[in-house]
């Protein structure tokens, strides 16, 4: 019986959780983003087997802005089978420039090159601005709204912190 004495104020409060976590709004203007990136990683560490929380560096870097899925100028590769662009590889480090950044005792691991993609949503609220991160899903849906400037209805996720969903909104 001591157990249930606690189960309405855990409703209450998943209720209210539940409530405050999600909301929508609907948007006239707005903007679609993905940045695509290029990165060339290498980890360090003295067992690269074993060690959990190997060290990570960055050589090089290159990116690309995606805008409403039109191709950005200087694109190189795309679209992809997700209509993003992406900018020309960053030129790949050499054996020296690698060493150079080993620590005694370290392996040094393989050069990665590492794909990345942010996307964000800018829409007009009021007679404001916000920039919203985001998702694939949303990304494309804005984009395939963006060129008949369709009206849509944004869902936001906990504390309006991110865009979680975008659905055409009928004239």
């Amino acid at each position: 019986m001591q157990k249930l004495r606690f189960l309405p104020s855990i409703i209450t409060a998943l209720t209210a959780l539940t409530l405050n976590s999600c909301s929508t709004t609907t948007a006239e203007q707005y903007e679609a983003t993905a940045l695509t990136s290029y990165t060339w990683l290498v980890l360090y560490a003295n067992n690269l087997t074993s060690q959990p929380q190997p060290r990570t560096e960055t050589f090089a870097n290159t990116s690309m802005l995606n805008r409403n899925g039109l191709k950005p100028a200087g694109a190189v590769v795309g679209p992809d089978d997700r209509g993003l662009w992406w900018p020309t590889l960053p030129a790949r480090r050499s054996v020296d420039e690698v060493e150079q950044r080993k620590r005694p005792q370290e392996e040094i691991g393989k050069p990665e090159l590492v794909k990345n993609v942010k996307y964000k949503l800018t829409y007009g609220v009021s007679n404001l601005q916000k920039t919203l991160p985001t998702n694939y899903d949303v990304y494309w849906q804005v984009v395939k709204a963006y060129h008949q400037r369709t009206p849509l209805k944004l869902t936001l996720g906990v504390n309006d912190n991110s865009v979680e969903k975008a659905e055409p909104v009928s004239k």
